[in-house]
């Protein structure tokens, strides 16, 4: 019993110090890299929808630059639809791995 009651009073383990590796910091760079990328893609379509909605409005000054800010708008979504593609086929990759 005497055993039990010196487990109990034992102090707990301090905490790990953050990690500040380097692989951790590629994590956090990766993860930036994503979320601006996403951030700009947004911003592209939201840039291609407005000009249509000028172009219906008829605000628009030029047809081309219209089809410009949409077709960029469109190429973007494509590459990061191809990003997702790409990182879907690694993570099927690593999990055919044998370990």
């Amino acid at each position: 019993m005497d055993m039990l009651s010196s487990i109990g009073s034992a102090a707990p383990l301090p905490l790990r110090p953050p990690d500040s590796s380097d692989t951790s910091q590629a994590k956090k760079g990766f993860g930036d890299i994503l979320t601006s990328t996403i951030e700009q893609v947004n911003k592209d379509q939201i840039g291609g929808d407005q000009a249509i909605q000028k172009l219906q409005a008829g605000d628009a000054s030029h047809l081309h630059e219209v089809m410009i800010a949409v077709e960029e708008a469109d190429v973007s979504l494509r590459m990061l639809v191809q990003m997702r593609n790409k990182a879907l086929q690694a993570y099927d990759e690593i999990m055919r791995m044998q370990i």
